[in-house]
């Protein structure tokens, strides 16, 4: 018996070492990422992007946080970006583009919502984590949903529904019915030329400052410091930024109006993107007003344009196209058509008051 005994208490022991070597050790492992997988890992906790708990979001070694000046609008989700390459590879600078990534890099994007805006330590959900894995000459997209214990997440390549809540910051209770994309649904906003592409990693989207854990610095100059970017010059693009949207010390309504747009509208409606036929491209970088809208018929609308003639009239939002489609919830008339199910009323108004500052007999400025 107290040989059975000791015996029993030693395998306790054991077990009880190795289950806390396993926590000690979890998330303390390298990225693991093999770019020529067929069957892309089940879990999220698989790849090692983070240490610690999986719902904390740390970063694991060289997996580096990042966030855009403005972003795009999810049904009020709050997002964390990272991104990880493997050794001995960087990305190349180029100026109005997507940098040119290297073989193996991901990109990181984790969903979330805190429960109440006005005080965040109460806790957040994450609902999805996507992956933009750049594999051989292609880009892969893959989705992540979070379980409802919050300890990780699991492949799905069809799509799901989550019912969310949150308190915003004026108290007031929300709800969404969020949906989680499929997998072919990635390619109508990542298409570039036929192909899937990145959207966000542009000098314009990254040239500000991020709350690193080392301190406050500027995102290019870090990446460039890490080694994940190469032929940078911070000096020859010192005014190559977008304005935050939402913030009017970064410019005019004109500018952090075309930066929502170019966030919100153009990997779509650019000469590149799905949405070329309609003729109206709203990339930071066109200057043309008649392919911004101004005055511009629609080509290929139909019923989602209402009643209305043109895309946008200056002086006169509600009688343009543009601002009607924001406002829409009908999946046959609202813009974008993919990624929200509710209006951002605080973009929209934005938006309207853009247009509603143009003289009527003025083009945009250059």
């Amino acid at each position: 018996m107290k040989r059975t005994s000791l015996i029993f208490v030693c395998s306790m022991l054991l077990l009880i070492l190795i289950v806390f070597d396993q926590c000690q050790n979890r998330g303390n492992k390298e990225v693991t990422l093999d770019v020529n997988y067929s069957t892309p890992p089940k879990r999220l906790s698989d790849y090692h992007f983070f240490k610690g708990e999986m719902n904390e979001l740390l970063p694991n070694n060289r997996v580096l946080p990042y966030d855009l000046i403005t972003p795009l609008f999810s049904d009020y989700a709050q997002k964390q970006r990272f991104v990880w390459m493997p050794e001995g590879v960087s990305a190349k600078y180029t100026r109005d583009e997507v940098f040119d990534f290297p073989l193996g890099t991901v990109l990181i994007k984790n969903f979330y919502y805190p429960y109440d805006l006005r005080d965040q330590s109460k806790g957040r959900r994450i609902v999805e984590t996507r992956l933009l894995i750049h594999k051989s000459d292609k880009w892969d997209a893959l989705t992540y949903v979070w379980n409802e214990k919050q300890d990780d997440a699991e492949l799905n390549i069809i799509g799901a529904n989550r019912n969310v809540e949150w308190v915003d910051l004026n108290g007031i209770k929300m709800h969404d019915d969020y949906s989680v994309p499929n997998k072919n649904q990635c390619k109508g906003c990542h298409g570039f030329n036929g192909s899937l592409s990145a959207i966000g990693p542009k000098v314009r989207n990254l040239n500000h400052d991020y709350d690193y854990v080392e301190g406050r610095s500027n995102q290019l100059a870090r990446w460039a410091s890490t080694g994940y970017l190469t032929g940078f010059d911070a000096a020859a693009n010192l005014s190559n930024k977008v304005a935050k949207w939402d913030d009017s010390t970064t410019g005019t309504v004109e500018l952090r109006a075309r930066a929502y747009l170019d966030v919100n509208c153009a990997h779509c409606h650019r000469p590149e993107g799905s949405a070329n036929p309609s003729g109206l491209y709203l990339f930071y970088g066109n200057t043309d007003p008649g392919k911004l809208g101004v005055l511009k018929t629609p080509e290929a609308a139909g019923s989602g344009g209402g009643d209305f003639l043109y895309d946008i009239i200056p002086g006169h939002p509600e009688s343009s196209i543009l601002p009607y489609r924001m406002g829409n919830i009908d999946p046959g008339k609202m813009m974008p058509q993919i990624g929200r199910k509710l209006v951002h009323q605080e973009g929209l108004d934005l938006i309207k008051t853009w247009i509603s500052s143009m003289p009527q007999k003025a083009s945009i400025k250059k």
